[in-house]
């Protein structure tokens, strides 16, 4: 299996835009039936999202080697369960391997008992204006957010990276993590609460 250089730090949640392409119907379908090309077409195609949403999930509690390793794993069981992918079905091609992958990731992290880190405004200092540096705020800001989603239980920040960083549909992301449409807006509405109270802390302590 191929792989890619893979994220390790998060970023500011992008605005979510137009999704990449998904495979095409004829490419789907030469994989289900174990067609080798299709398939190396169809990791190159999704790695990059699986990579991102798995080292986003770990923050910085995963080391490369474990990341590559969960992201295979979800592409192993993708090809196992590849066969019954309805192509005709309401799931995405996209969505379904992130749900894969989001399963995997919340497992291990759960077998890990990774604790959640609280989020200390008083480490982070805003630029003065005499001195206000644009890229160095915008990393900052990058860092904050980031130490702010660690903060989250592994489910509601699954919730957000779905949401924020993938752009996934509400019911997408109840399916992808197999609760009902509330707890997936009751997840985004307490990790988006967590966020802009983190940076009341900071811009206004």
């Amino acid at each position: 299996m191929s792989t890619v250089t893979h994220a390790t730090s998060i970023s500011a949640p992008p605005d979510r835009k137009q999704r990449a392409p998904e495979l095409d119907e004829v490419t789907i379908a030469r994989a289900q039936r174990g067609d080798f090309k299709a398939r190396r077409l169809l990791v190159e195609r999704y790695q990059r999202p699986v990579f991102a949403l798995v080292s986003r999930l770990f923050r910085g509690s995963a080391d490369p080697a474990m990341v590559e390793d969960i992201a295979q794993e979800t592409f192993l069981r993708v090809f196992r369960a590849l066969p019954r992918f309805d192509r005709s079905g309401p799931a995405r091609l996209s969505t379904w391997i992130l749900t894969i992958a989001s399963h995997r990731a919340i497992d291990e992290l759960r077998k890990r008992r990774i604790e959640t880190r609280p989020f200390d405004p008083a480490s982070f200092e805003v630029p003065a204006n005499d001195r206000a540096d644009l890229e160095a705020e915008r990393r900052m800001l990058a860092r904050l957010l980031g130490n702010a989603i660690e903060s989250l239980s592994p489910e509601y920040r699954a919730a957000f990276v779905l949401r924020e960083y993938h752009g996934l549909e509400y019911t997408e992301i109840a399916s992808a993590l197999s609760i009902d449409l509330g707890t997936v807006k009751s997840r985004l509405n307490r990790a988006r609460s967590r966020l802009r109270q983190a940076l009341r802390d900071v811009y206004h302590a």
